[in-house]
C-alpha cells in the first residue's frame, strides 16, 4: 500500500494563459519505496480567512462579505477557490509537478471579493487531495485510493494574486449587471456624451456625494474648522475563532 504525503512550494502567475491562472507547485512523497506508476489525482483548494489579520482598510472592503469586524470570529469560513484534476506521471519515492488552477475575478464570486480586499501578506491556503493511484507491482498492477486525509496547507502571497490580476486585467475590474440595469446605464451614458463606463460611474457617484446629506455633513465640518479633525481610529482585526 502507498504511503503519500503532499505538500505545496510555491506558486505563481501564469503571464499567457487564456484566462487567469496560478500555477501551483506540489511535491508528492510515496515512503513506502513503491514504485507509483501514476496518479489521477482531484485537489479541491480553499481560503482559509480565519487564518490571518486584516489592517482597517482590507477590514472595510471585506464588511459586505463577512460584516462587523466585532462578528468575524462567527462570520468568517472557509472560501472556495478552485477544484482541479491533474495527472501524476511515475516516479518512486519523491516527485514534483505543477498544477495550473483556472480562477476568476468575477466580483461576484467570494473567492474574488475577498481576493480583491486584500492589500499585502499570505493567503492561507488548504489544499485537499483525493483521487486514484495505479502502483506497479512484480505481478502488475495494483489500483488504490487517495486517502481522504490527504492535504497540503501553503500561505500563498498575496502578490501573487495581484500580478495576475495586472497581467489580465491592467488597471481594470469586472462587475455584473443586469440587463435591465446595463440598460439604465447605457441610457446614461449616451444622454450624457460619457465616452466610457467607468467614466458613466464615476458621474453617477459624482452626483450622489452632492445628493447625499450624510457625505455634505461629513465634509462641512473639515471645511470650517480643519483644526478639529478626530481622532484616528482602531485598527480591526481578525481573531482566532
Amino acid at each position: 500500500m502507498a504511503d503519500l504525503i503532499f505538500g505545496c512550494t510555491g506558486a505563481s502567475a501564469e503571464r499567457y494563459s487564456a484566462t487567469p491562472t496560478l500555477n501551483f507547485q506540489l511535491t508528492i512523497t510515496e515512503r513506502s519505496g513503491i514504485r507509483v506508476h501514476a496518479i489521477a489525482l482531484r485537489c479541491q483548494i480553499r481560503i482559509e480567512p480565519h487564518r490571518r489579520r486584516y489592517s482597517a482598510a482590507e477590514a472595510q472592503r471585506l464588511h459586505d462579505l463577512f460584516g462587523d469586524p466585532s462578528r468575524w470570529a462567527e462570520t468568517v469560513k472557509p472560501i472556495q477557490l478552485a477544484t482541479v484534476t491533474a495527472m501524476v506521471p511515475s516516479f518512486t519515492a519523491v516527485t514534483e509537478i505543477e498544477v495550473p488552477v483556472p480562477v476568476t475575478y468575477d466580483l461576484e464570486v467570494a473567492s474574488a471579493r475577498y481576493l480583491h480586499g486584500l492589500d499585502n501578506g499570505t493567503l492561507p491556503l488548504i489544499m485537499l487531495f483525493s483521487g486514484t493511484v495505479f502502483l506497479a507491482t512484480e505481478t502488475g498492477y495494483s489500483v488504490e485510493l487517495v486517502p481522504w486525509s490527504s492535504e497540503a496547507t501553503y500561505r500563498m502571497p498575496v502578490t501573487v494574486w495581484q500580478d495576475l490580476v495586472d497581467y489580465h486585467f491592467p488597471g481594470s475590474a469586472w462587475l455584473a449587471f443586469s440587463r435591465e440595469r446595463l440598460d439604465e446605464l447605457a441610457e446614461f451614458k449616451a444622454k450624457h456624451a460619457l465616452p466610457t463606463w467607468d467614466a458613466t460611474l464615476a458621474a453617477l457617484l459624482a452626483g450622489q456625494r452632492e445628493n447625499d446629506p450624510a457625505d455634505a455633513a461629513q465634509q462641512a465640518p473639515e471645511q470650517e474648522a480643519p483644526a478639529q479633525a478626530g481622532s484616528p481610529g482602531i485598527v480591526p482585526e481578525a481573531r482566532q475563532p
